[in-house]
C-alpha cells in the first residue's frame, strides 16, 4: 500500500505539468449546432495571396505567441464551410483568436496551394478540410498526424469541433 501511495502521489503532482507540456491547456468553449448561422460562410478568398496570407498569420502568431492554424480548403466542400460556419460561432470565433492567427487558404479543387501543405511535408492533401498547426517560433507542424481529422466536419458536432481544436493550445 505504501508503494503504491509513493507512485501515485508524484504522479497526481506532476499530471498538470506533463498535460501543459503536451498542449491542452485551455478547456474549448461550449458551443451548440444550433449557434451556427445559415448559410454556411464561404471561407476561403479564390483570389488572395496565399504566400502573403501565410506570412502575416506566422508574423502575428510569433509577435502575439500564438499558434497558426492554417485552413487549407475550398467553398465547393461542404465539410469546409460547415467548419467554417462552427469557428464563426461567436464564443469558438473568441477562443481561436486568443489562441491562434487563423488563415484560410484556397486550394482550388485540390490544385492550388499545394506548395502550402508541401512546406510542411504534406505532399498530397487526401482530403479537406485539412488543418495545419504550426508553432511560428520553430515552424514545426504540430500536428502533423491528425491533418485531416475533421475531413468529415458535417457529421461532427459543433463540440466536437471546438474541443478538438482546443486540445492543441
Amino acid at each position: 500500500m505504501r508503494l503504491l501511495h509513493l507512485l501515485l502521489v508524484p504522479s497526481l503532482v506532476l499530471a498538470p505539468a506533463l498535460q501543459a507540456v503536451a498542449g491542452g491547456r485551455a478547456k474549448a468553449p461550449q458551443v451548440a449546432d444550433s449557434q451556427i448561422v445559415r448559410p454556411l460562410p464561404l471561407p476561403y478568398d479564390v483570389d488572395a495571396d496565399a504566400e502573403a496570407q501565410l506570412r502575416t498569420a506566422l508574423a502575428k502568431a510569433k509577435a502575439e505567441h500564438k499558434l497558426v492554424l492554417i485552413d487549407l480548403g475550398g467553398n465547393w466542400c461542404l465539410d469546409c464551410r460547415v467548419l467554417a460556419g462552427v469557428m464563426d460561432i461567436p464564443a469558438l470565433r473568441a477562443f481561436i483568436a486568443e489562441h491562434y492567427a487563423l488563415v484560410s487558404i484556397d486550394i482550388g479543387r485540390m490544385d492550388k496551394n499545394q506548395q502550402i501543405p508541401a512546406r510542411y511535408g504534406i505532399s498530397r492533401l487526401q482530403g479537406v478540410p485539412a488543418l495545419l498547426i504550426v508553432d511560428p517560433r520553430s515552424g514545426k507542424l504540430i500536428n502533423k498526424d491528425r491533418i485531416f481529422a475533421l475531413a468529415d466536419a458535417r457529421s461532427m458536432s459543433a463540440q466536437a469541433l471546438a474541443d478538438w481544436l482546443a486540445k492543441w493550445v
